[in-house]
């Protein structure tokens, strides 16, 4: 027997929580049990929804398998029962879950992976915001970091995958009638992650993913089944630019068609021809780069020896629908001698590829004489010289035999067809008319005619000047050609280099970037830079781009070393010398930017250590006041103490003893802060994130204030929240202790708890001086104090270790202004119930879908 089919994988991704993939996952459960299908249900949360519960009624499930943790029962979905179970088909809940410590795999995403191995299909659910690639923009737009994600490789591998949307207005309709969250949480998710805002954003997000998505597995279908012609799933726009003037018309106009379509690209591609190309100026091309990336296009530059041919490969490599080019800037005299222009040959050989011809200012103004124009002489010349060469002295003796010119005139008229043939066609058709002409001179114009035979040696003479002066202005001609080609071939290298310049200079040192412009320049499948650490090593990636690219330079079809252990190779086809030439200076820029990549990453290196020299010279500073000053109140209280020549009263004595224990303490206070900072420099803290209830933590972080200086108003309902214990008194205690400092005599420092959706808010208010707007920063940086606060207050440590505490729970810590004056500290922590971890018998986690 061969090897086990791998099971399929397919995933309702949901643009919001609540939008309904669960309940649309059961839904497919029931149509596909109905038609006889083996199904199961190895874990589905319904979070307490009256109808998705109701649609588990009538489908088998597993039991699932409960964990001891911290002392706490949890549930969580039994793989083993699953695969010994072996039904076609299994439902599993909440891709992105963490599973609880002590379960055999750390995420839910890769049990799903052992039932895939096993050959069973899975159905599963996740929301756009749990995908690993966008945790920063949607926190940027929720301001809540999603602690539970999935790699977006482990999505875009699913065989289907299918979009839950519902506009933002219906979504917060099905939270008003409590279909989502229980009644009490209505309010507070609706004025916060669900506002109207968040879900337009979040839909967005889900919609480009998705489409894009989409577009792979178009491009993939496309290439295995090799179809080249264009299909229209999505308006893509090429622009085809000269470096002409008329270019940002072009580039505008593009940039409106695109407009009208949603989600359509623009893409504008300039044709660097071997053969020429005039009016191409580098600076007109630099203010058309720049328009067109303004405009959220791209732009590319291609090397093509026929400039229509080049331009419809790349429209039809990119799936292009539509192509713009300007009309011609050649006047009517330099169609008749240079044949169809760019923009009908595209448009007679584009297919289904529609061409719009967009009209100028610069249209049929001229654009240089033809040979100036064209390096090379091109086919359909040399067919026309080939032509004259043959057929113009033929007609030439057919005119003169019945005139009586004379000698010396008909061999400057066959002289005359002669140089014609070499303007038109070059060598080879200039030397065909001077033998054929020579031959009909002879015969049929010089005496005795009607044979081979010369009589006079003049005529003899005469005869040979004129092949000679034939053959020498054909010669001419061609050189020039020749020359003109090369002229022209190394000016397209040099336009090319100019780009390569061009990307240098505006700071574009992305490795990937860079081959991907080689991989598009020299028209290849795929491009890999490859390196090793000895000549005796083996090849290692470093870069690449394009399809199945190689991992050795000798599977290359173009390879070019640099230095001795690394090497550009290319996948596609054999590049003429010429162009190896232009090759190896991309080849030198691409290790340019490795070796910029790796100076940046020692940059970077570097700055961490000059942060921690920063920090422990201002350490230094430290200690070597703030430090000294509680040392030496307890050395001069114990050398009070400890003096044999003055009695002190049990009065006294108790003062210098309550003196030594405030030094003591304050010396603990500051000791504990810079330890605390160390260990948060280094990255040693490791939290111990359990359900901590506040009223447990809070009064022990207000023991080191004095008594009434703090209100407490901690309502009993609060939910319990996830935190480490012992980070969390340090953190409360810092901003405490910093708020009663800065707070005016006979002012109580109010510190309150409110719970808004999955999160719990601890605000610590004074009213002190505040701070401004452009210094809240600032005073969470280390060894920072703000006012005139004296320095034997602290180190200026108290904010950073409590934000940096924060942190690390998954917590956050700001500022903000205190209405009538003062300053407001937020620490904002998660519930618990909206955790990963949830305990049986617990409320279910209804957000936990949306953290």
């Amino acid at each position: 027997m061969g090897p086990m089919a791998r099971g399929k994988l397919r995933i309702y991704l949901g643009s919001a929580p609540g939008v309904g993939k669960t309940y649309a996952m059961l839904s497919e459960a029931h149509r596909r049990a109905e038609r006889g299908t083996d199904l199961v249900v190895g874990f589905v949360e319904h979070h307490d929804r009256a109808r998705t519960q109701a649609l588990l009624d009538g489908l088998e499930t597993v039991r699932r398998r409960t964990l001891e943790y911290r002392g706490a029962a949890f549930t969580e979905m039994d793989v083993d029962a699953v695969l010994s179970r072996r039904p076609a088909v299994a439902l599993v809940d909440e891709l992105a879950h963490t599973n609880v410590p002590g379960s055999r795999n750390t995420k839910r995403w890769q049990d799903i992976d052992e039932l895939l191995d096993a050959g069973i299909d899975v159905i599963s659910t996740v929301n756009i915001q749990h995908l690993e690639s966008l945790g920063d923009v949607v926190e940027s737009i929720t301001g809540v970091r999603q602690p539970e994600t999935v790699p977006d490789e482990v999505v875009r591998r699913a065989d289907q995958i299918e979009l839950m949307d519902m506009s933002p207005q219906a979504l917060r309709r099905r939270m008003a009638h409590g279909n989502i969250y229980a009644p009490d949480e209505v309010d507070a998710a609706l004025s916060n992650y669900f506002r109207p805002g968040n879900l337009t954003a979040l839909r967005e997000l889900a919609l480009l993913w998705t489409a894009d998505r989409v577009d792979e597995y178009l491009q993939e279908y496309r290439a295995e089944h090799d179809i080249s012609s264009t299909w229209q799933a999505r308006e893509r726009i090429v622009v085809g630019l000269t470096g002409g003037p008329e270019g940002r018309t072009l580039i505008r106009r593009a940039a409106r068609i695109a407009a009208k379509g949603s989600g359509s690209e623009l893409l504008a591609v300039y044709i660097a021809r071997s053969d020429g190309l005039t009016g191409a100026s580098p600076k007109e091309l630099a203010v058309q780069r720049a328009l067109v990336e303004d405009l959220g296009g791209t732009f590319h530059s291609v090397i093509g020896e026929d400039v229509p041919r080049a331009l419809l490969e790349f429209a039809k490599g990119v799936n292009a629908t539509q192509i713009v080019l300007g009309s011609s800037r050649r006047s009517p005299w330099q169609y008749m001698l240079g044949g169809p222009g760019v923009g009908a040959t595209v448009a007679r050989e584009s297919g289904d590829v529609d061409v719009h011809i967009v009209t100028h200012e610069h249209a049929a103004k001229g654009r240089g004489l033809p040979i100036g124009r064209g390096a090379r002489l091109g086919r359909s010349r040399v067919v026309a010289g080939g032509l004259t060469g043959v057929a113009g002295p033929a007609l030439l003796t057919l005119l003169l035999t019945h005139t009586d010119s004379g000698l010396a005139t008909d061999m400057l008229l066959f002289l005359t067809c002669t140089v014609a043939a070499a303007l038109l066609g070059g060598l080879f058709p200039a030397l065909a008319a001077a033998v054929i002409g020579s031959l009909l001179l002879n015969y049929y114009f010089t005496p005795p005619t009607h044979t081979f035979t010369i009589s006079q040696f003049e005529n003899v003479l005469a005869l040979g000047i004129f092949i000679l002066v034939a053959a020498a202005v054909a010669s001419v001609v061609d050189v020039a050609a020749r020359r003109t080609q090369q002229a022209a071939r190394l000016r397209a290298e040099a336009e090319t280099l100019g780009f390569l310049a061009g990307s240098v200079l505006r700071g574009e040192t992305a490795l990937p970037a860079l081959l991907e412009r080689v991989r598009e320049t020299f028209a290849m499948e795929s491009v890999a830079l490859l390196e090793r650490e000895s000549d005796l090593a083996p090849w290692s990636c470093v870069g690449s781009v394009g399809r199945d690219p190689v991992r050795r330079p000798d599977d290359a079809d173009v390879d070019v070393p640099v230095g001795d252990r690394l090497a550009l190779a290319l996948r596609g086809r054999v590049l003429p010398a010429e162009d190896r030439r232009v090759l190896g200076a991309f080849a030198t820029q691409a290790a340019v930017v490795l070796d910029r990549q790796r100076l940046v990453g020692e940059a970077e290196r570097a700055r961490e250590l000059a942060e921690g020299n920063r920090i422990r010279t201002a350490l230094l500073a430290a200690v070597s006041h703030d430090l000294r000053t509680p040392l030496a109140s307890i050395k001069a209280a114990v050398s009070s103490l400890r003096s044999d020549d003055v009695a002190w009263s049990p009065e006294d004595e108790a003062e210098l003893l309550a003196g030594i224990e405030e030094g003591a303490d304050r010396l603990d206070h500051l000791v504990g802060n810079l330890l605390d900072m160390s260990r948060l420099q280094t990255g040693t803290v490791t939290p111990l994130v359990r359900e901590v209830d506040l009223d447990e933590v809070v009064p022990v972080a207000l023991g080191g204030v004095p008594d009434g200086s703090v209100v407490l108003d901690i309502p009993e309902s609060l939910p319990m929240v996830a935190a480490d214990p012992g980070l969390l008194e340090r953190s409360v205690a810092n901003v405490v202790e910093n708020a009663v400092k800065y707070s005016p005599d006979g002012e109580p420092v109010l510190l309150s708890g409110s719970a808004l959706g999955d999160r719990v808010e601890l605000r610590v208010v004074d009213q002190g001086p505040g701070v401004p707007d452009a210094a809240k920063d600032g005073i969470f940086e280390p060894f920072q104090r703000y006012g005139d606060v004296p320095r034997g207050s602290g180190v200026g440590l108290g904010l950073a270790v409590a934000r940096g505490f924060a942190e690390a729970m998954g917590g956050t810590l700001v500022a903000e202004d205190t209405p009538g004056g003062g300053l407001t500290m937020v620490l904002t922590l998660r519930a618990a119930a909206f955790g990963s971890l949830t305990p049986s018998g617990a409320p279910a986690p209804r957000g936990k879908d949306s953290i």
